[in-house]
């Protein structure tokens, strides 16, 4: 009938309902996204430490290992022999060498060699060592007692300086039937700039005698 009154029509998807629920949904994939990138970016910088840690436990891509004493056992009779290598990286103006190339020593033996290092600006400069073993896999063998890689490096001007390591080759190197073959180990160092290091400051009173003397 004409005049029957007519029921509200239910709220179709170009209602209010619609947009509501629009928005919501996008909050969440806002709310979702953003969490990804907080993990994301903090998972890079937890894998930083975590790489360091793992190659120095392993010896993954030749990373030396630690050691806070000599072996317990003597010397095995396999020689082998280790190169030295030495780096400076860009903006570091120091002469950095091994006093010797190459040695020979018996595995399982203590041995002490000396790298040579000269700040050849006319300011104090800072440095750190990276290093490395190659082959690669021998970085677990390869024990280190002391190395100035350890610290960071602070050189006067036109400071010369003798740099040790002391180290040895672990006698499980000679258990492990991949390395049969192997009579050489090359140890490479390359130093990188940190940071510019400030003047000493002029101790209390040592002006005022500079203008007593002029």
């Amino acid at each position: 009938m004409e005049n029957e009154p007519q029921k509200p029509k239910a709220m179709t998807g170009s209602g209010k309902a619609a947009p509501r629920r629009t928005l919501t949904r996008d909050a969440v994939v806002a709310s979702i996204c953003g969490f990804v990138v907080v993990f994301m970016v903090g998972a890079s910088y937890a894998a930083v430490p975590f790489y360091d840690w793992f190659c120095r436990a392993t010896g993954f891509n030749g990373t030396t290992q630690v050691a806070t004493s000599a072996p317990s056992d003597a010397p095995l009779a396999r020689k082998i022999f280790v190169r030295f290598d030495a780096n400076v990286g860009p903006g570091l103006p120091w002469k950095f060498e091994p006093e010797q190339n190459e040695i020979e020593v018996r595995i399982g033996e203590v041995v002490t060699v000396f790298y040579h290092v000269t700040n050849q600006a006319a300011r104090a400069t800072a440095g750190v060592a990276a290093y490395n073993v190659a082959p690669l896999t021998v970085g677990a063998y390869f024990q280190k007692i002391n190395c100035f890689c350890f610290n960071e490096q602070i050189m006067g001007p036109g400071e010369k300086r003798e740099m040790p390591v002391v180290f040895y080759v672990d006698p499980a190197l000679a258990k492990d039937s991949e390395n049969d073959g192997l009579n050489t180990i090359t140890l490479s160092y390359t130093f990188y700039p940190v940071r510019e290091t400030a003047p000493k400051p002029l101790a209390a009173g040592e002006g005022d005698k500079r203008k007593g003397n002029l």
